[in-house]
């Protein structure tokens, strides 16, 4: 055991022998919740983003009977309705803090007599969190495509849902990529609030090692490592899923306008003078 003259590496050397299993467990779990959260944000934040998206069907007189118009007048009712809510649900869980949240949740569930899992709780209140975030996300992703995108696909036939799943998201979803990877950086550090809870997590676990002897600065350097490793690699990773997102640095462009036949081998080099060419 390291004595009081012990340098601060040796203390270090010694936490990461004694508790490293305790640290490889908490860091375990906080991957747990941050990738598990962010997933389930992501989908949460989807679904608000593409009601959101609706807009109520614009009245035709005379096209409707009654009874068709008064449910027309009804679903636009429920839309603006469901609308407000989710309106609403962005603008606490954006405005409140995360470690607020926690311990509103998981107490307030405690005293309607509902107990939860705290590994169970982590990841719903992480996941709720994030999709309001990701909500706004994704609706800025979708305005940014070009209007005329809708218009082209709604003059063919298609539904608003096709629109989406068809023709915006998945450009979309490229262009957040991404903010949607900041979520899963900021739902890893953040994790770290839910110690308030009791969720074993890297945080909760780095104070029960740094109790024992009282070595308060080295456990917490450990674990600030870590997290720096962890986001590091996040960052890097999405970063590769990236660049293979963007495609190939070379394509084939089949056919033109005055022959079918014809190949235009486009690289990134020349992307631009191709289409110069083209427009002229």
């Amino acid at each position: 055991m390291p004595t009081a003259s012990t340098s601060f590496f040796g203390w270090v050397a010694f936490l990461l022998q004694k508790y490293g299993t305790l640290f490889l467990r908490g860091t375990g779990m906080t991957l747990l919740i941050a990738l598990t959260g962010t997933l389930f944000g992501f989908v949460i934040g989807l679904l608000v983003a593409i009601v959101r998206s609706f807009s109520p069907a614009p009245e035709r007189p005379g096209h409707h009977g009654a009874l068709e118009g008064a449910l027309c007048a009804a679903r636009g009712t429920l839309l603006h309705l469901a609308q407000m809510l989710l309106g609403a649900y962005i603008q606490v869980f954006r405005g409140t803090p995360m470690i607020v949240q926690a311990v509103v949740i998981y107490y307030g569930a405690q005293y309607a007599g509902m107990y939860m899992d705290t590994t169970f709780a982590a990841i719903f209140i992480i996941s709720i969190n994030t999709g309001a975030y990701m909500a706004e996300i994704i609706r800025g992703g979708i305005i940014s495509i070009d209007k005329g995108q809708f218009e082209a696909a709604h003059a063919i036939g298609m539904t608003h849902w096709q629109t989406m799943t068809a023709v915006v998201l998945p450009q979309a979803i490229r262009n957040i990529l991404p903010s949607v990877g900041n979520e899963l950086i900021v739902n890893i550090k953040d994790s770290s609030v839910l110690n308030v809870i009791s969720v074993s997590e890297l945080f909760f676990q780095a104070k029960s090692a740094a109790g024992a002897y009282y070595r308060y600065f080295e456990v917490y350097f450990i674990i600030a490592v870590i997290y720096l490793i962890l986001t590091l690699t996040v960052s890097r990773v999405l970063r590769w899923v990236e660049r293979r997102m963007d495609g190939p640095d070379n394509y084939v462009i089949h056919g033109s306008q005055s022959d079918s036949r014809a190949e235009i081998v486009v690289s990134r080099e020349n992307e631009e003078e191709v289409s110069r060419s083209w427009k002229a």
